[in-house]
């Protein structure tokens, strides 16, 4: 049987679950999502969770109580690029991510900070190219992450800083770093989400 997105979203969860329990490592929780993302029908699900114990395919594929939308899906689509040629740019604050977004750097930088964004949709892709220049884009650690670019005489990496170690909760955006960087890098680095600073009387700033 085809395997669907809430398919291969529940496995995911199975394993950043397992990731918290240390039972597998960062590295192997990296190469288990490329497999279940990749996967086309039911059978491809269960290899990446067949030595977890307490876990098999039927009882993960188990249809989920409904669940309530993400606050943080939907909104009007923000630009679908971000292009830094011997300059920079930067994408922060309040804006909302489209399904599909392109960031390129050439001999310049690109600063994305996804912390307090939205998301038009639940999944979405941002395609990085980086020559000669580099692109930062800071995720949110309640946001599910899945990095695959290439990095060639350059990187295309991903960082943990500020004690980033939180599950994303059922239903949470889906977001896809893929690209490729050249005689430069690609970081993507995930971070808590930032507290918004209350004003006296309890209101956000």
């Amino acid at each position: 049987m085809r395997a669907s997105n809430d398919d291969r979203e529940r496995v995911a969860q199975i394993l950043h679950n397992a990731l918290s329990e240390g039972r597998i490592t960062v590295a192997e929780l990296e190469q288990r999502l490329d497999t279940v993302y990749a996967a086309k029908t039911l059978a491809e699900l269960e290899p990446p969770i067949a030595d977890l114990p307490g876990v098999t395919l039927s009882g993960a594929l188990q249809p989920a109580q409904p669940r309530a939308v993400d606050t943080r899906i939907g909104g009007i689509p923000g630009s679908q690029n971000s292009i830094a040629v011997m300059s920079g740019a930067s994408r922060k604050g309040n804006w909302v991510v489209p399904p599909n977004h392109n960031s390129f750097a050439f001999w310049g930088g690109v600063d994305m900070d996804l912390r307090n964004a939205r998301f038009a949709e639940r999944h979405s892709t941002i395609t990085a190219v980086a020559i000669m220049g580099g692109i930062d884009i800071i995720v949110p650690d309640d946001v599910v992450v899945d990095v695959n670019g290439i990095g060639f005489m350059g990187a295309f990496e991903t960082e943990d800083r500020n004690g980033a170690s939180a599950i994303p909760p059922p239903g949470a955006p889906v977001l896809k770093i893929t690209g490729f960087a050249f005689w430069g890098a690609v970081t993507v680095i995930r971070k808590p989400r930032e507290q918004q600073p209350h004003l006296p009387g309890g209101r956000a700033a």
